[in-house]
């Protein structure tokens, strides 16, 4: 097993001190949201939150699929003048 080196160590500790900010954010957000009445969301708020996330989701992973079909296919390395060409 290899040491890490100090500017590995740095990113690790970058994204893990976000994860930290991002968690509290999401807890002081919660929090405070989590007494107020009048933000209720109706029948038809959750239909639209439903309806949202799973339309994203679907086209979140079709984009993903295409991305993988075009690059086994090929498709991407017209697209890369940079790239040596493999011999067959």
């Amino acid at each position: 097993m290899r040491s890490l080196n100090p500017g590995q160590v740095f990113l690790i500790a970058a994204l893990l001190f976000m994860l930290a900010l991002a968690a509290f954010g999401i807890h002081w957000a919660w929090n405070a949201t989590n007494g107020v009445d009048d933000v209720a969301m109706d029948e038809n708020g959750w239909i639209a939150l439903g309806l949202g996330s799973l339309f994203s989701l679907a086209i979140g992973c079709g984009l993903m699929a295409l991305m993988f079909y075009s690059s086994r296919r090929g498709y991407d390395e017209s697209a890369d003048p940079f790239r040596k060409k493999e011999p067959k």
